[in-house]
């Protein structure tokens, strides 16, 4: 019980993760006026997490750890 907790936790910070970041890039677009890299490099941030998040998921359900629910193969 306390893994299934855990894991849960771990996907929810890193959604959180990936709306903040989409967030900053905004913040950075509207402030820089697009005369920067600094967008470019909070998107592709956002990529990294929404990447790991997916590897992540793949693999705990593979393990076993997440178990998709109304799926079937």
């Amino acid at each position: 019980m306390q893994t299934l907790l855990l894991v849960k936790a771990i996907i929810v910070l890193a959604l959180l993760a990936i709306v903040a970041s989409l967030g900053v890039a905004l913040w950075r677009l509207v402030r820089d006026r697009g005369d920067s890299e600094r967008t470019v490099k909070a998107l592709t941030f956002r990529i990294g997490l929404s990447i790991a998040l997916f590897v992540l998921l793949v693999l705990g359900m593979l393990a076993g750890v997440v178990v998709p629910h109304g799926v079937v193969p």
